[in-house]
Order: structure tokens, then sequence, then C-alpha cells
């Protein structure tokens, strides 16, 4: 086989299976070639990516090691994608009833899931991330984006009890300045095991809310990480954190597509914003929108030089 054809088949073996560890003779069996013509071949590419700045191919050296591909945008295309993103969402064809943003189209965009997916991938890239978590119904297409690029699984929370989970085991929790408390109960279902759910109060309404996850879906201890499309005072983000302690695990971050101006103080401090929704005059037709904090609390200066 040539060096070009072996190329291309081991750019889309890798970039099919990120942050997975494949050992160099795996290679060398595949193709039929030596160790250090596969150790060349792996060298252009890292460069390649590097020159590029779009992915990072790490090797772990000793008996146990070998090669990584791990997705990673740099600054320069993170910048001009959020720029860009913003400049089509300021659209005031985008407002609707109640100064909401029309998103949908975004969200059910491939090609803006590959970049959204991809950048918040490489803000936790290096986080060690087991699994990742968001609400029904509209986070889930960003999740499964995140996850794609993470290479891990993804869990949907649900605001309401589904027959097929089985009993609901409610907690207490206070949520910021609400201090709140409400019911513990639970409530016998069919089939699928029991399930962990949380009261939070949801910053749009200020009411206090109920989210649930299946006790099955999120082993214990896991660390999460928290997405969704859309964050006003963050009660949301709260409750989903709230719950993930629940399964005695941890939080490696929460980050969000857009986030928008709320009146009182933001319940979560916390967080990413890839976009951030800084006013919205339906009367007007007004949206004024810009790059949220992504870019200033993501680590670009990974690629080796």
């Amino acid at each position: 086989m040539k060096r070009s054809e072996r190329l291309v088949d081991m750019v889309k073996y890798l970039l099919a299976r990120p942050h997975t560890l494949i050992a160099l003779p795996f290679f060398a069996d595949r193709y039929g070639a030596a160790k250090s013509s596969i150790s060349e071949d792996l060298a252009i590419l890292r460069q390649t990516l590097a020159n590029d700045q779009n992915g990072i191919l790490e090797t772990v050296a000793g008996a146990a090691g070998g090669v990584r591909y791990i997705p990673f945008v740099g600054k320069k295309e993170a910048t001009n994608y959020l720029h860009d993103l913003a400049d089509r969402i300021e659209d005031p064809d985008r407002i609707l009833p109640g100064n909401f943003v029309y998103l949908s189209d975004i969200l059910g965009s491939p090609q803006d899931l590959q970049q959204i997916g991809q950048l918040i991938a490489t803000k936790y890239a290096y986080s060690n991330v087991d699994y990742v978590m968001t609400i029904e119904t509209k986070g889930i297409a960003i999740a499964q984006a995140v996850s794609r690029f993470l290479n891990v699984p993804f869990v949907m929370v649900r605001r309401r009890p589904k027959i097929t989970e089985g009993s609901t085991i409610s907690v207490n929790y206070v949520a910021s300045s609400s201090e709140r408390v409400v019911m513990v109960r639970r409530r016998p279902k069919i089939t699928e095991g029991s399930t962990i759910s949380v009261n939070y109060v949801a910053s749009s309404s200020e009411r206090v809310e109920k989210m649930e996850l299946a006790k099955r879906l999120l082993p214990e201890g896991s660390n999460v990480l928290i997405v969704d499309d859309f964050m006003k005072g963050g009660g949301t983000l709260t409750g989903m954190e709230e719950l993930v302690k629940e399964f005695k695990g941890t939080v490696a971050g929460m980050c969000v597509l857009c986030e928008t101006k709320y009146a009182s103080q933001k319940v979560v401090d916390d967080y990413q914003s890839l976009i951030k929704i800084t006013e919205v005059d339906r009367t007007k037709k007004l949206i004024k929108v810009r790059p949220g904090n992504f870019l200033e609390q993501t680590d670009f200066n990974r690629f080796p030089k």
C-alpha cells in the first residue's frame, strides 16, 4: 500500500475514534508496514493537524502506549465561527413573542452542530469527562454532538416522569435565592427501574419544577459535563448540577449555546456560553448578539510547536 493510501485510511480511522488509544502495531498489521514507516506517517499527520490547528494527535510512550486523536479547534477558527453565528442570530426575524429567540434552525443544522460540538469538546478535551448531560428536548442535539467528539455517552434528564422509568424518588434542595423547600415523594411506575429526581427553580418562570434521571443511566461517581441550548438565569443548570450530586458525581463544567441578559442575578457563576444575547426588543425589532465568555475561558494553546 502506498503512503498516500495509508495516510487517507489512517485519517479516516482516527477521526472515527476520537480520544481512543490505538497501538502502533495495530496500524503496522493493518497496512503490512514497518513500525518505523507508521511512525513517520503519524508524524506527518501530527504536523499537518498542528499547522491547521484542527485537531491534536497525541503519542503515548511505553508498552501500553500508542496514538490518540483529540478533536481540538484553534482559536482563530473558533473566533470566526462564533462571530459568524452571532451575526446570524442577530436577525430581528428571529425574535419570538415574549422576547424569546428562534434557534431551531441552528440546532437542526448538521454543520452548526458539528462546529458547536467540536468547540465544546475542545474546552473539555482534557477534563476526563465520563458523561455528557442535558435536559429534554432542545439540548439533546448539542449533547449528542459533544459526546460524539469526546467519545463518551450522553444522558437526557426529563422534566416529567414517563411510564417506562419506574419509581420516582424526589429530594429537596434550595436553588440560590429561592429558599423554597418542597416535597419528598415516591411515585410507582411500571418498568425500567427507579429514577432520581430533584425539584429546582426555573429562572424564566420562578416556579419550582422537577427534573429526573433514571438511576441506571448514570453510574455513581461519574464526571459529568452539563450542556444546554439556552440559559436565562441558570436554574435548569443548577437543577442538573444537583442531580449529578445525587449520583455522587462531579460536574466537569457547564456550557450553553446561548445565554441571555437576566434581570436578577444568575444562580450559576462557573459556566461557559458560546453566544450572549445582550438585548432583545420585539417592538423595536432589535436584537444584539456577541460571542459569549467561551473564548476567554478556553485554553487553545495545546497544539504542538
